[in-house]
């Protein structure tokens, strides 16, 4: 079987977009960390859009790999040239397929530490980017988590980041190398759902050199911009069927092939200090404030996935569009959305909020997209306290009622009661903390350190209580007609 290379591009069937800007070979301008099926469907497929119109020949990306499992990412690509293919799923069932290949290297720390600092020290590197998960920031406030007391940052600082573990070490390390150097500080541009994701990586990428120099600390604060960004396109993970879909219809292999649905959305802050790709010329949107629009989507669309991925296990579906098509289901998102997420949003000028309710289901409804509710609830201690408990905060705040909020809680206690029994896995980094809440007494659960202060709400504790004993004594169906 023919692998997807370099080689093979010139026979691919008519109408397959493919790299026409490799004989070039572009330099690297970025170095990335956390390349996964978001980061391949979304950044790296603006870079490519960009190279091909001849407009980012010096801002190919480098991907870094940290841990050994991303060792498949690093032969998946390395065996294929660094080129992967993106279908894009259209909802009348059309796919569309292109082969990326903005992504020129990629490197395994474990394997050449020394390669990795090299590349961060480059001059040619103006950009480090991020997609780690809402998880995977060190110092991080609305976790309660703070750098000093990480394991691994505690590791990598005692030897003086002289082998770093962590991204933050690893970007510390490369920005104390420039400086030794005299070379200018990169940007840190972090791509991760998490709102006001710029300020949370200068303070994981800060909190973690002051435990190293606190010279080089406030070097970091003066020389480093981090940019706020809003990403956002749906990017289910990818399965043997896409495999075999790709060999079907381009006659190659690709080891690791990447769907997403066609929609895609980046609104950034522009500031960079030492340049950026042109990503308004791509369909980007660039801004002097983000928040507004970052604030849209992690409490209507990142929320609403919350929403539906509990109580659509709970319902029986196993796709996030057969959940949402239950009217049921999507009632009872749509009326989450509509009178608790929206009041406490202010839009930009001009930014249509229903419209925007309305594309959402549309995209939810995707049914070539198959995207799985399991993708949806994985890591719900990270993602609900950044989703759905700003939102409540700001309703109990005010006065308002929150009682839609108070049921998505209820359902997770639910979703995350019967993972514990068995019948759902729950893949989550503090699953047995969830689940020894979940056993308790319902109100165990509002005491999370996530959901801290949502019980000193009476409304919203009578409205949780009362979704609660709707679940358990009737399960979804006396929780979506109740």
């Amino acid at each position: 079987m023919r692998r997807l290379t370099r080689d093979v591009l010139a026979t691919l069937p008519e109408g397959t977009s493919a790299p026409d800007y490799l004989d070039d070979e572009p330099r690297v301008g970025i170095v990335h960390f956390g390349v996964g099926n978001f980061h391949r469907a979304h950044q790296a497929m603006y870079l490519d859009r960009l190279m091909h119109a001849g407009l980012a020949h010096d801002w190919a990306i480098c991907g870094v790999g940290l841990l050994e499992r991303d060792a498949r990412m690093r032969d998946a690509l390395t065996e294929q040239d660094g080129l992967y293919t993106l279908t894009l799923r259209h909802p009348d069932g059309r796919d569309e397929i292109e082969v990326i290949g903005s992504i020129r290297r990629f490197l395994h720390a474990p394997d050449d530490p020394d390669a990795v600092l090299e590349q961060l020290a480059d001059p040619g590197v103006r950009i480090v980017s991020l997609t780690i998960t809402e998880g995977g920031y060190v110092e991080d406030a609305a976790n309660g988590r703070r750098a000093v007391d990480e394991p691994l940052v505690r590791a990598e600082t005692a030897e003086g980041l002289t082998a770093p573990r962590t991204a933050f070490g690893w970007i510390v390390a490369g920005l104390r190398e420039r400086r030794r150097r005299g070379v200018p500080a990169f940007t840190v541009l972090c791509c991760d759902n998490i709102q006001g994701n710029g300020e949370v990586a200068r303070r994981s990428v800060e909190a973690v050199a002051r435990l190293v120099d606190e010279e080089l600390a406030d070097w970091i604060a003066a020389e480093v911009a981090f940019p706020s960004t809003m990403v956002d396109r749906i990017t289910p993970v990818t399965t043997p069927a896409d495999v075999e879909r790709i060999h079907e219809r381009l006659g190659v292999h690709d080891a690791w092939p990447v769907a997403s649905e066609p929609f895609t959305q980046w609104v950034i802050e522009d500031r960079f200090p030492t340049g950026r790709p042109p990503y308004e010329q791509v369909g980007a949107t660039l801004v002097t404030d983000v928040h507004a629009y970052e604030a849209i989507k992690l409490r209507l669309l990142n929320a609403g996935h919350q929403a539906v991925a509990y109580i659509g296990r709970l319902a029986g579906y196993e796709l996030v569009d057969e959940a949402i098509t239950d009217p049921r289901i999507a009632a009872w998102v749509r009326r989450y959305m509509e009178r608790e997420g929206v009041p406490t949003l202010t839009p930009p000028e001009g930014f249509d909020l229903p419209g925007y309710i309305d594309e959402l289901f549309a995209r939810f409804g995707n049914a070539n997209v198959a995207d799985t509710l399991a993708r949806l609830g994985t890591d719900a201690s990270n993602r609900i306290p950044k989703f759905v408990v700003p939102t409540l905060r700001d309703r109990i705040a005010s006065g308002a009622a929150a009682e839609t909020g108070a049921e998505l809680i209820a359902s997770w206690r639910a979703f995350t009661r019967r993972a514990a029994a068995g019948e759902f896995s729950l893949d989550d980094e503090s699953a047995d903390q969830l689940m020894q809440a979940a056993a308790g007494a319902p109100l165990e659960f509002l005491a999370l350190p996530t959901l801290a202060g949502l019980a000193d709400s009476a409304g919203f504790r009578a409205a949780y209580l009362d979704a609660v004993v709707r679940l358990e004594n009737g399960g979804a169906d006396a929780f979506l007609e109740g």
